[in-house]
């Protein structure tokens, strides 16, 4: 298996910890708010990392946070916290903000038929182990306070701005300075903030009653779970430069040493061509799809046509063609478990097939070339229809399109039945004009017609 480091900016061979084990942990959702697909891409293509690894023969243990207090509308030490946003915004409190949008987080990952995270950990049930972290921090000289808290000092980690390659005189800390001008330096960052009295959620703490900063909880929680060494930490670009930053310069103020050995970044999911966010009005849940009459495991196979590190660009017509696809990939799963015989050995040219499958996955997760290689089995005339669906089946393993998944069976409306009827009389007859005014009518009730060389069908309107 083949990964993109981006520590060492290489494709690495992943060397494992424990032989035929790996440690996974990523970074979740805030709960302040809805998850879109924009951040439902990050998660697919995670859960398509672990079932890799689980398809070629890992034991794996994943990990991921949930981060409900700490995080600021910054990514930095600025602005409020997201969690206490949310709340004023819906008059609701941070608690009950919380559990609403993790609810709604864990309906999207059953849509798209993501695995469930082995443990999903909440910052607020971890406080304990932040504050044990933070005191070994403080023990090895790397901290100091100021009037908002206890800091970080980068300048004691000489490697602060290798990860993200910053160059930290050109970064703009006006802001920050004005915040908190108590700092050494702009990029120092917060490991635990006091003297914030309106802030709801707080702790008692050694340096006084507050609350963790955003960094040390994923720190805490990822060795808590997985040890102090782990294999892969997982993320979108946008941590590189901050967040994962701080964390590497944590587990070094801590342990002389980095936690995760692999650390693995997604591109984004845009929307005609920006990038899907609240504050540009273009977020769409999954749940949204669904209820336009999208399969929302259309939306996992249009996720799977790209890499994790090219991201995808989402429009409804690729969204429509991944339908089509998905339902051509069922179809024929379906008949060809129907025409099964007793399960036999595969032929040279199937295992070569589960050989190319294989080695595009370990090329650090390419599924757009596993997938090329399944349309070309699916097309292939030298193996057996039997062959087939025991390679689809195997490889669902990793696909996770539930091709096994019934047809929903849709109720036609009488009233759309007789219009259909009216219409194809008169196609019959060549009335063209009569024909088309009727399919308008029956659009107009929500339904679409697609006319095939077997006659006109109706579908429910997307």
């Amino acid at each position: 298996m083949k990964l993109y480091n981006t520590l060492s900016r290489k494709l690495e061979d992943f060397k494992p910890i424990s032989d035929k084990e790996v440690g996974i942990y990523s970074c979740g959702p805030t709960v302040y708010w809805n998850q879109h697909i924009g951040h439902m891409y990050a998660y697919t293509q995670w859960d398509c990392l672990v079932r890799t690894f689980k398809y070629l023969g890992y034991k794996v243990r994943w990990i991921m946070n949930i981060t409900d207090v700490g995080h600021m509308t910054s990514d930095e030490d600025t602005g409020e916290d997201k969690m206490e946003k949310g709340a004023k915004r819906e008059g609701k409190s941070v608690w009950g903000i919380a559990d609403e949008y993790l609810a709604q987080f864990k309906g999207s990952l059953k849509l798209l038929n993501i695995q469930e995270p082995d443990v999903l950990c909440r910052a607020t049930e971890h406080i304990n182990e932040q504050i044990e972290l933070i005191k070994k921090i403080e023990k090895n000289g790397f901290t100091y306070r100021t009037q908002t808290g206890l800091v970080f000092d980068t300048s004691k980690f000489p490697g602060y701005a290798d990860f993200a390659k910053l160059n930290l005189d050109e970064q703009n800390s006006g802001l920050r300075v004005k915040i908190d001008p108590e700092k050494k330096k702009p990029w120092d960052f917060l490991l635990w903030v006091t003297n914030q009295p309106g802030h709801v959620m707080q702790w008692d703490s050694p340096w006084g009653k507050g609350f963790p900063g955003w960094h040390i909880e994923c720190t805490a929680m990822s060795i808590k779970y997985l040890g102090e060494q782990f294999d892969i930490h997982t993320g979108g670009k946008e941590h590189i430069p901050v967040h994962h930053t701080n964390e590497i310069a944590q587990a070094f103020g801590a342990f002389g040493r980095q936690t995760a050995n692999y650390w693995l970044h997604n591109e984004w999911l845009a929307f005609d061509g920006q990038k899907i966010s609240k504050s540009l009005g273009n977020s769409i849940l999954v749940s949204d799809l669904q209820e336009k009459g999208f399969d929302p495991l259309a939306l996992r196979y249009l996720i799977l046509t790209s890499h994790y590190r090219s991201g995808l660009n989402f429009t409804e017509a690729s969204l429509e063609a991944a339908c089509v696809a998905l339902d051509k990939l069922r179809n024929r799963f379906k008949e060809w478990g129907s025409e099964r015989k007793e399960k036999i050995g595969l032929s040279v040219q199937a295992q070569g097939f589960n050989s190319s499958f294989k080695s595009a996955l370990s090329n650090d997760l390419q599924m757009p070339q596993a997938l090329a290689v399944l349309w070309t089995m699916v097309d292939d005339k030298q193996i057996n229809k039997s062959e087939k669906f025991e390679l689809l089946k195997n490889w669902e393993k990793v696909l996770g399109l539930k091709l096994d998944k019934k047809p929903e069976v849709l109720e036609i409306p009488q009233e759309v039945k007789d219009l259909l009827g009216k219409r194809e009389k008169l196609r019959d007859e060549k009335k063209w004009e009569g024909s088309d005014e009727i399919r308008k009518k029956i659009e107009s009730l929500g339904w679409v017609v697609d006319d095939t060389k077997e006659g006109s069908i109706v579908k429910l309107k997307k």
